[in-house]
């Protein structure tokens, strides 16, 4: 984080970023530490006492031309990749490597928070995502959470809203 008077802001895509980003922007959100190794949803959800549904994962795919999506979605939701390209236009989509997400977003996978990529990235949340207040999304790193409203997502990233998870 910058020291106090400096002017340099926090790098979008670090966690200094993200709270920067938080206290920006004003947001009733919070960055959770929850103690605990998460590496699903089940055991987040557990970790903090949510329901699966309540967890917000950020998946980032990627096309064979290398353009990138970054996709929200509830718990263990599974995602339709042709409904994503459907209303983003972009085809071929396939998970992202990890290597490839830490670079466009600054996050590493499995942290990687709904909002505060690296880069501008076209964004689409899940109409399950949208009808809840509140979710925990990625915190910027794996064993953290960003508590955050879905309505602040949609807003803050410009996202597409659509129903892009198989029911």
């Amino acid at each position: 984080m910058s020291a106090p008077g400096c002017d340099t802001p926090p790098s979008i895509g670090t966690t200094e970023g993200l709270a920067a980003l938080i206290r920006q922007h004003g947001l009733e959100a919070e960055i959770v530490e929850p103690g605990v190794p998460m590496p699903t949803v089940d055991t987040a959800a557990a970790a903090i006492g949510v329901q699966p549904q309540q967890i917000f994962k950020s998946l980032l795919f990627q096309s064979p031309a290398e353009r990138c999506v970054l996709v929200v979605a509830c718990g263990n939701a599974r995602v339709d990749t042709s409904r994503v390209s459907e209303v983003t236009g972009i085809h071929g989509l396939r998970l992202a490597k990890p290597d490839v997400v830490l670079a466009r977003t600054g996050y590493p996978a499995g942290g990687t928070p709904p909002i505060g990529q690296r880069e501008a990235l076209p964004v689409v949340v899940d109409t399950r995502v949208v009808a809840q207040e509140w979710g925990f999304g990625g915190g910027g790193r794996p064993e953290w959470l960003l508590k955050i409203r879905s309505a602040d997502i949609v807003r803050l990233t410009r996202a597409l809203i659509a129903d892009v998870t198989e029911q």
